[in-house]
């Protein structure tokens, strides 16, 4: 969805984050917890870029106080999520930046090769936030477990009528439509490129019902199967508490682990269906959260990892000029 609102400020050195609320998914999100996150995401290429080009930022997380959690949305479009200070200093050579412009979600079967213990702990190092731990499982048992997770959210998530018509609105059938709207999903989010990209487009546009919820849930499971029986690793960004400064914490740490990973030669994908906080899912919730988080733990994401057996295309962005106010 791409829901970030710049506002820039009369001093030329700082700018503001906003959640647009313009953007939410209140079927899936109920509570704007991957919103959240999503900004977080946004911070840490700031971040990344401005290092590149000479920039030291300073982010300042809900400068004018967190949200009113009783009035959301008044509060998304109030406060900001994040202060941006940026200083000129020396340009420097960030071996993460070229990875921006690689597509951060690679949803391909995995081969089996694990990442080495240098790896994994290069990983962790990333890690420079407080209260927020960072998990990998690469043991049988646990990738059996949360395979299962995986599988089990998204059985779930494919039978609510009310989900699969919430992506249903944003579903891009064919060129003129992303090029209409620059965010959603689209026939390249499972893969398909080269001759059958065109065919397929022309085949859903003409015969939406190709796309159609029934097809589209079978597809997702099928899909997800092969996905989760492909992984040789799963991995948790896990905090003490589910506040709004930590969640968006954990996108910023996700991000940065997206860049290390392709640094590595690793590839990653979300499997966010177990997470989400809807009541047909609250079984589910509540038991990877007493399995992997207990006592009172968030697990903010749950992704997949590994060497990436075909490269994928990269999605749908807006403008940047689209993003400023």
């Amino acid at each position: 969805m791409q829901p970030w609102i710049i506002k820039l400020d009369a001093d030329q050195n700082v700018f503001y984050l906003y959640a647009d609320s313009t953007r939410l998914t209140p079927e899936v999100d109920p509570f704007a917890r991957q919103q959240m996150i999503t900004q977080g995401t946004f911070l840490e290429y700031v971040r990344v870029a401005g290092l590149k080009f000479g920039y030291k930022t300073d982010i300042e997380l809900f400068p004018a106080g967190e949200y009113d959690e009783h009035n959301l949305i008044d509060s998304m479009n109030n406060r900001p999520v994040a202060k941006i200070t940026i200083a000129k200093t020396e340009p420097q050579d960030n071996a993460l930046y070229d990875f921006i412009f690689t597509p951060d979600t690679n949803r391909a079967a995995y081969r089996k090769t694990e990442p080495t213990v240098k790896q994994i702990a290069d990983l962790q190092a990333a890690n420079t936030f407080k209260n927020i731990s960072l998990q990998f499982y690469q043991d049988k048992n646990n990738l059996d477990k949360l395979s299962a997770y995986a599988m089990a959210g998204a059985k779930i998530e494919s039978g609510v009528h009310r989900i699969s018509a919430e992506s249903a609105n944003v579903f891009r059938a064919n060129e003129y439509q992303k090029n209409k709207y620059r965010y959603g999903f689209s026939v390249e989010g499972q893969g398909t490129t080269g001759i059958m990209k065109p065919v397929l487009q022309g085949l859903v546009t003409l015969m939406p019902s190709l796309n159609g919820e029934k097809s589209s849930a079978a597809l997702f499971v099928r899909s997800t199967q092969a996905e989760v029986d492909n992984t040789p690793v799963y991995a948790m960004i896990v905090t003490a508490d589910n506040s709004r400064i930590l969640q968006v914490e954990s996108g910023m740490l996700y991000s940065r682990l997206v860049l290390t990973a392709h640094a590595q030669g690793f590839v990653q994908q979300p499997l966010s269906q177990v997470l989400e906080e809807y009541p047909e899912m609250a079984e589910q919730y509540n038991q990877v959260h007493a399995d992997y988080a207990p006592g009172n733990g968030t697990i903010q994401m749950f992704y997949r990892m590994g060497q990436p057996t075909k490269p994928f295309p990269l999605s749908m962005r807006r403008d940047v000029t689209d993003l400023i106010k």
